[in-house]
């Protein structure tokens, strides 16, 4: 068997199993079930980082290093030109640490230079297809 039916094989099973944990928490008024559902999340989840890592590092061996590394040097160019424009200022956080959630100018600073980096890097791949659709959609 080659890989793509081991890996959609597990993702049926982990299906089913999330199926049945989800199906067993609505059936009882218990709250120990959200931590088997959390227990087949991590482990989808620790599925997906390993075989991305695996398919990044085979990419990087198979591929053109050079590009590779003009790629994820403008990644990292836009998260620090999205870092460095977001202020961490924006809001009160009075209101955030009287419900004890301790949220500091650091914290804001670091989400909103998230969405910084979201927007850019969201707008920059919709301009990006911007011609292509356009030439599909009058074609």
């Amino acid at each position: 068997m080659n890989l793509h039916k081991i890996l959609k094989y597990l993702a049926y099973a982990l299906g089913i199993i999330g199926t049945i944990f989800a199906l067993m928490l609505m059936m009882t008024d218990s709250d120990s079930m959200i931590d088997n559902i959390l227990i087949v999340t991590y482990v989808v989840l620790f599925v997906v980082i390993a075989l991305i890592l695996v398919y990044v590092i085979k990419g990087l061996f198979a591929g053109d290093i050079k590009k590779t590394l003009i790629t994820v040097g403008l990644f990292l160019a836009v998260i620090l030109i999205s870092y460095m424009i977001s202020s961490g200022t924006d809001l009160d956080l009075k209101q955030f640490n009287d419900k004890g959630l301790g949220i500091t100018e650091g914290i804001s600073k670091n989400v909103g230079a998230g969405l910084y980096a979201f927007y850019i890097l969201n707008n920059r791949c919709n301009y990006r297809n911007l011609p292509i659709k356009l030439e599909k959609t009058f074609k």
